[in-house]
């Protein structure tokens, strides 16, 4: 599978994920041939490329789960988009509330981890499809943590619209300028712009505003090196930073390099100060990332494959080592000594290289 620039695509490429209009309806499935026809209706889109197979690849297994997941990302982005056009005129939302009962809906009941895909991002919609994921994750978080109903509303409505102030981030400021102090204290700035169009337009809805307010503060804190632990945060302003973070440092755009789950994770977990662990705990137990199928390379420079979870320590799964075909117990404490997970290899849409079927295959565990 290869990421193939809008200018570059060609027709006869095969589609490695499907593309679906603003209403979910599909369009190209998985391991169609572009057309001319095609290849305009990305233009007109606005996407800025295409993940394609290479001539002789299969298509990847992907659950029906993975790919609802997929066509509803793609459909809320535009419901998302309107949305904030309406907020930045000073005007009520009209469908939040509905795209916040359809997440809740979706993710915030679930009894097992699902395959969080991350899509790539343009400067155009980098923002829409990072409010969609930070309430998606944080509609997770909260089923874990058993938030009450209230709670969890507010708190999914503040993640879909409380970064609408970086929609007037200047361009220049999106690639490596914002990882400089100086882009970054600018961006605070759009950031706190935006949550005074929040404090108008909800005016009648004090608990979204604060948790606008209070995620926004303790982030920049964080930033800056000065989040005072004392610091009163309520639970769902937590929650926001947690999956604010995790999506921010996974997300795949055409100016950064994305952070792996992993990486992530584990910057998350080593930051308990910072980061509410309860929340965190919450992420863990909602997504899979080093489950049964999972590529890794160790502290030791060699590489592995997951062959069973670790449900106590996510850090600590039991590896198949590719260069003599032993089985480490990570959790095993001395035996193992040092050895740890350095990185996750996946493929480029974040799958899994291999599936749970081919393990099972290979008999390294049992249906059931």
């Amino acid at each position: 599978m290869i990421f193939v620039k809008q200018d570059k695509l060609k027709t006869g490429m095969r589609l490695a994920k499907p593309i679906y209009d603003r209403k979910g309806v599909l369009l190209y499935d998985r391991n169609s041939k572009l057309t001319h026809q095609g290849i305009e209706s990305v233009h007109n889109f606005g996407i800025i490329g295409l993940y394609i197979l290479e001539p002789a690849e299969p298509v990847p297994p992907i659950s029906e789960e993975d790919i609802e997941f997929e066509r509803f990302q793609m459909m809320s982005t535009f419901i998302i988009k309107d949305e904030w056009d309406a907020i930045r005129k000073g005007q009520q939302p009209t469908s939040i509330a509905s795209l916040v009962s359809q997440i809740i809906k979706n993710y915030g009941r679930l009894d097992h981890k699902i395959n969080f895909v991350q899509s790539l991002r343009s400067m155009e919609d980098t923002w829409y499809k990072h409010a969609l994921n930070v309430a998606i994750l944080s509609a997770l978080i909260a089923n874990q943590m058993q938030l009450k109903a209230a709670e969890t509303n507010d708190l999914v409505t503040a993640a879909l619209v409380h970064d609408v102030g970086k929609l007037d981030i200047p361009p220049e400021l999106q690639g490596d300028a914002a990882k400089e102090e100086s882009g970054q204290d600018k961006i605070a700035k759009y950031e706190a712009s935006g949550i005074k169009l929040l404090d108008a337009v909800y005016s009648s809805s004090p608990n979204i505003k604060r948790i606008c307010q209070q995620s926004y503060r303790a982030l920049n804190d964080i930033r800056k090196g000065k989040l005072d632990p004392a610091t009163k945060i309520v639970n769902a302003a937590k929650v926001l930073m947690v999956a604010d973070t995790f999506d921010m440092m996974t997300a795949m755009n055409d100016y950064r390099e994305p952070s792996s789950e992993i990486s992530a994770i584990r910057h998350l977990i080593d930051s308990p100060h910072q980061y509410d662990a309860t929340a965190t705990d919450g992420l863990v137990k909602s997504i899979n990332i080093l489950v049964p199928g999972a590529a890794i390379e160790l502290t030791d420079g060699e590489k592995g494959l997951v062959i069973a979870e670790n449900e106590e320590d996510i850090l600590k799964p039991v590896v198949l080592k590719f260069s003599d075909n032993s089985v480490v117990d990570l959790s095993l404490g001395k035996k193992v000594g040092k050895l740890g997970i350095k990185d996750v290899m996946k493929t480029m849409d974040n799958r899994c290289i291999i599936d749970h079927e081919t393990l099972e295959e290979a008999g390294f565990f049992r249906k059931g």
